[in-house]
């Protein structure tokens, strides 16, 4: 998620359209400058994706591409990807194929919300289109793994509702973070106090929830090289996030109950 709906003044400028801005440095460092808080950020989306999605989001803006241009690339690379994940037999070029473009997709997911930031803020519909496309990534991710099993079940016959329950605890754990976010900050608007803001943001806590990744997620296809390996890390992967989304969900339900409430409307 990107997150693309700030309307903070960019610090380069809009590019005048029809140009092709040749600030590919002056538009790293900037972004280097105006990174959005990391709290709660598992390892993986902080210290790496970030990064890329950086130098992408500066060359998008060198090439004078916009916001909604690099999330069309972003789903093109990750929808290709779920599509070879589906189709495509298990091996070593299937596994190279689907990490390569889920990778590639994660990173421009990332871009897009910088460039926005970077070209002055973004805008409602942009936030809209990148959360739906996550949404659908999320839902179908996970189908995709539950047609390659159906197609090389290999033994896991008895494990094939796996993807389905992974997918149910994904959009469950999506729809939560989602929601919980976008309730604090109309709350804030209403209050007039800033969104309460998360206080674990350190290593420890990063590397903790790193199981929670879709970045992780991403780069345990290469396993897919050799099935049996990547049963098992694609199931200890679900028992974490099961586990992570049991324990957050009444967690983000007493941090709302705790927000101050509107004088009218409020439920119980």
């Amino acid at each position: 998620m990107s997150g693309r709906s700030s309307t903070a003044e960019s610090p380069l400028g809009t590019p005048a359209r029809g140009t092709v801005p040749r600030a590919f440095r002056p538009a790293l460092a900037a972004l280097v400058s105006a990174q959005k808080p990391s709290t709660g950020a598992p390892a993986y989306s902080r210290f790496v994706n970030r990064r890329l999605g950086r130098w992408a989001a500066a060359a998008a803006y060198t090439l004078g591409a916009t916001p909604n241009q690099v999330t069309a690339l972003s789903a093109a690379c990750t929808f290709a990807g779920i599509a070879v994940l589906a189709l495509a037999p298990s091996g070593v070029g299937t596994a190279l194929a689907v990490v390569l473009l889920l990778v590639v997709g994660y990173a421009l997911d990332s871009a897009d919300g910088q460039l926005a930031r970077l070209r002055g803020g973004g805008s409602p519909a942009g936030e809209w289109l990148d959360h739906v496309i996550d949404a659908t990534k999320i839902a179908v991710l996970h189908l995709a793994v539950f047609a390659s099993w159906l197609r090389e079940p290999e033994g896991r016959e008895a494990l094939l509702a796996v993807p389905l329950v992974y997918q149910v605890v994904a959009t469950v754990a999506f729809f939560a973070i989602v929601l919980t976010d976008q309730l604090r900050r109309a709350e804030a608007a209403k209050t007039g106090v800033a969104a309460p803001v998360g206080r674990r943001t350190g290593l420890l806590y990063s590397l903790a929830v790193v199981p929670t990744d879709y970045g992780l997620m991403c780069l345990a296809f290469v396993l897919l090289a050799w099935p049996p390996a990547f049963t098992v890390v694609y199931v200890a992967l679900l028992v974490a996030n099961a586990a992570y989304l049991v324990l957050a969900l009444p967690k983000w339900f007493r941090e709302l109950r705790a927000v101050t409430p509107s004088p009218a409307g409020t439920r119980p």
